[in-house]
């Protein structure tokens, strides 16, 4: 059984399934006014590579992530850039993923869009002022976290703590709220901005409403596990979690965050820090697979440094996984070794230990490269299989150079050609010119291996 860190209660355990067999996971989405950044990526790639696991282990799971397709960050650029916000949220959303495609993200099941929701956000607003959960003022509607005894739940603070001190938390708003730390659920329009109607006032859903509207709508109450980055812990979760109990409903049972990209300084990246790198630059230097291998290699609660000396150790590492590959393509159509399946998913079930299960999987490259060097190779097609297998559940493929066109066969057979007539001047040209062509050219007893590089 999968253990997980339960934020709520600071504790690792088992993530309960509220039907037997079927994982029901909601996680926060992206709001589509910019690129996406590197703290984007880790968020949907741990959860991808839980995804993965979770099927792999036999579990039927439904991933549900929404699109903030309206909120004041893509108002302020329309207005800033003379669009129409919904120019902004279009190009956006589409650039998002097709940079989840090259990372090799899995689409989820649901994408819900905030403004195809809104009128379901208004109902539950009218709802929560009907149980003197919220309170109507001259700028919109807020939540009065009066009505959610356990305010604070996932901050592990209590409010007066918060309101001290918080950090960047900002929990401050409009003069005329009952309690500092009540926060918008509807606000009113300004002139210019995209607006719909309500009771209230034509306005717009805050940002709080429309992650548990759209979570509770798609997967119901009780829902397994909410996930998304640490700083959405507070203040978004916690009070997408308040007008869950404000409404008297139960929302996730369980809570997972996955940690911070720091810059070389260790501190957060963030584009209000202004030192946020952009997804799409590291995409385009480096094979995407390089950012998954380091993330796997890093716990996903630990925060993570990217530089140029990690990301390149990890695209040297996927080379040498690549070479296993390729070198032990003979050995293909073995059954994965059980024994190492096995410890493979003890490490996964705790706590999802990724650095553990890569370590498990070097060791195992390792010995079967020792064993294929020495003729003992009777357990390298156990091992290769268990390799693949393992790798492949974490969203990892290798490339044993059998996907090569025609043309770049051709030219490896040349070389070998070259090669067995000790024309070495022949065999050199013809692997500088596949070098030359972006591909990695490799020499082994049974023959030359090519692979993009």
């Amino acid at each position: 059984m999968l253990n997980l860190y339960d934020t709520a209660t600071k504790s690792v355990k088992p993530l309960a399934m509220r039907e037997p067999g079927k994982v029901s996971i909601y996680l926060c989405g992206p709001t589509v006014y910019g690129p996406p950044h590197l703290g984007h990526g880790r968020a949907t790639l741990v959860y991808d590579i839980l995804r993965r696991y979770l099927s792999y282990s036999g579990l039927q799971v439904r991933l549900v992530s929404n699109i903030t397709d309206i909120d004041d960050k893509i108002i302020d650029r329309a207005q800033r850039e003379g669009r129409p916000w919904n120019e902004i949220t279009d190009k956006c959303e589409n650039v998002w993923f097709e940079a989840m495609g090259k990372l090799g993200v899995q689409r989820p099941d649901d994408v819900p869009h905030a403004t195809e929701y809104v009128q379901q956000m208004v109902d539950m607003i009218a709802t929560l002022i009907g149980r003197d959960a919220a309170y109507v003022t001259d700028d919109g509607v807020y939540l009065s976290i009066a009505a959610v005894p356990d305010y604070g739940l996932l901050a592990h603070q209590s409010v007066d703590d918060m309101l001290s001190g918080g950090g960047d938390r900002e929990v401050f708003g409009a003069g005329n709220k009952k309690h500092p730390a009540d926060f918008a659920l509807w606000k009113f329009t300004k002139p210019g901005e995209p607006a719909w109607p309500s009771p209230w006032g034509e306005g717009r859903p805050g940002w709080h409403s429309e992650c548990v509207v759209m979570s509770l709508e798609l997967l119901g109450e009780g829902f397994d596990l909410h996930c998304g980055g640490a700083d959405l812990r507070f203040p978004h979760h916690e009070n997408e979690r308040a007008q869950a109990v404000a409404l008297g409903k139960t929302f996730a049972n369980h809570w997972m965050h996955n940690g911070f990209v720091v810059d070389l300084e260790g501190e957060k990246m963030s584009k209000s820090l202004g030192n946020v790198m952009n997804l799409l630059d590291l995409l385009e230097k480096y094979d995407a697979r390089a950012y998954r291998m380091l993330l796997l290699q890093t716990h996903y609660r630990s925060p993570v440094r990217v530089g140029q000396d990690n990301i390149d150790s990890c695209a040297a590492a996927l080379a040498g996984l690549d070479s296993f590959a390729a070198r032990t393509a003979s050995y293909a159509g073995g059954v994965a070794d059980r024994d190492i399946v096995a410890m493979f998913r003890a490490s996964m079930d705790n706590d999802l230990d990724t650095p553990a299960a890569m370590a498990l999987v070097f060791d195992t490259v390792r010995r079967a490269n020792i064993a294929t060097d020495s003729g003992k190779d009777a357990a390298v097609p156990a091992m290769r299989a268990a390799v693949i297998e393992l790798l492949e559940s974490l969203g990892l493929s290798l490339s044993s150079g059998d996907d090569n066109d025609d043309d770049i066969i051709a030219k490896g057979r040349a070389l070998d050609e070259a090669r067995a007539a000790k024309d070495f001047a022949t065999a050199d040209a013809i692997r500088i010119e596949l070098q030359n062509l972006g591909y990695l050219v490799e020499t082994f007893k049974e023959g030359t291996r090519i692979r993009r590089g």
